[in-house]
């Protein structure tokens, strides 16, 4: 039983290589549209509303997960600490076709607004209003009438989202743009489809968050990353927690007993993710050498999916775990990742939010 990770990421994307080069053509077309599209928005040909509230964009260049979900979590909780009153709007990756803004809870159906969404709102304990719809200005309008005290909205996603008017924090506003970036770099820096890229790694931003770790970070930066060079950046590193049963979460135990109480060939590890080799490695980390299985990002689950795995022991993270709400395998365990925010980063959003708002002293 095999499972292929290459319709998500292509090897090819990660080195320039015969395929990658025969296909850059196509890349440069694209990066033509890019480039187009960023024009008209800059003529002004296109009306943008801006939202009445600061907009923090939490994205990523290349395509695929790079952990914004956790890093959202971590704003959203760490901005409530603050003394703000965040919201969070997703497009609702994964979910069926929509006509409305929605609002997401807890017991929300991940197939009908995201997997990623409902996982928010979970960890979160529903503290926060979370509304997807893929046109973010109007998910923004929906947000805010239904919490009209919200007043700084996190955006899962949403760089290359032209709708959504921003003022960033660079040029004087109080929108902060994030890319956030993971242990896997760019690539080989083409632009789609013969690389990973939505668009140029050069692309400006107020800051880039890192979530590989350090280590990783300092060999897969070359030459060619001047781009970091005297811009703002902050390293973030996860932290896997005591994992719990599926079917009881108030059975728990630490990874060290899980590696302690299985033989490795009897631990299995299942991801469906933008980067699922993360998660793996990060058990390893902690001494849990599992077969792996690593899916396409936003895949579903299904009983029968895990009945064939054979193993004594099913290691998940929470966004699958988000999708197995109907599966009653007691061997199926959920791994936490939580994410610390660094007081520089807290401190620095601090100031760019308390800014007052850019668009009441325009003439």
């Amino acid at each position: 039983m095999s499972f292929s990770f290459s319709r998500k990421a292509p090897k090819f994307w990660e080195r320039r290589g015969p395929t990658s080069l025969l296909l850059w053509p196509l890349s440069w077309l694209y990066g033509l549209v890019v480039r187009m599209r960023k024009l008209i928005l800059d003529t002004g040909l296109v009306k943008q509303k801006p939202a009445p509230v600061p907009v923090i964009i939490v994205g990523n260049i290349r395509v695929g997960g790079t952990g914004k979900t956790p890093i959202v979590i971590a704003l959203a909780e760490r901005l409530q600490q603050l003394g703000w009153r965040p919201g969070i709007i997703s497009r609702g990756y994964g979910s069926s076709s929509q006509t409305a803004p929605l609002q997401v809870h807890g017991n929300s159906d991940p197939a009908l607004v995201g997997d990623e969404p409902v996982l928010i709102a979970k960890r979160t304990h529903d503290q926060f209003p979370i509304w997807v719809f893929p046109k973010r200005q109007r998910t923004i309008g929906a947000l805010l009438k239904h919490s009209p005290n919200v007043n700084v909205i996190i955006s899962d996603d949403g760089l290359q989202h032209s709708g959504l008017a921003r003022w960033p924090a660079r040029e004087g506003g109080r929108d902060i743009e994030f890319v956030v970036r993971d242990g896997r770099g760019e690539g080989n820096r083409f632009l789609l489809p013969a690389g990973p890229l939505r668009e140029p790694a050069t692309r400006e931003r107020d800051a880039t968050l890192f979530t590989g770790k350090t280590k990783d970070i300092e060999t897969k930066l070359g030459p060619q990353d001047e781009y970091f060079l005297g811009r703002r950046a902050f390293s973030l590193l996860g932290h896997l927690g005591n994992a719990y049963q599926l079917i009881n979460p108030a059975n728990t135990q630490t990874l060290a007993q899980i590696a302690d109480s299985y033989l490795p060939n009897k631990i299995t590890a299942v991801a469906a993710l933008g980067n699922p080799q993360r998660f793996f490695d990060d058990l390893l980390k902690q001494g849990i050498a599992a077969k792996s299985i690593p899916l396409p990002d936003h895949a579903t689950y299904t009983p029968e999916f895990f009945e064939k795995i054979n193993a004594q022991c099913i290691l998940i993270t929470e966004k699958d775990a988000v999708k197995c709400t109907t599966i009653t395998d007691e061997r199926i365990w959920v791994v936490p990742m939580t994410l610390a925010l660094p007081d520089s980063l807290a401190d620095w959003l601090q100031s760019i939010l308390q800014r007052p708002n850019p668009y009441r002293y325009t003439l």
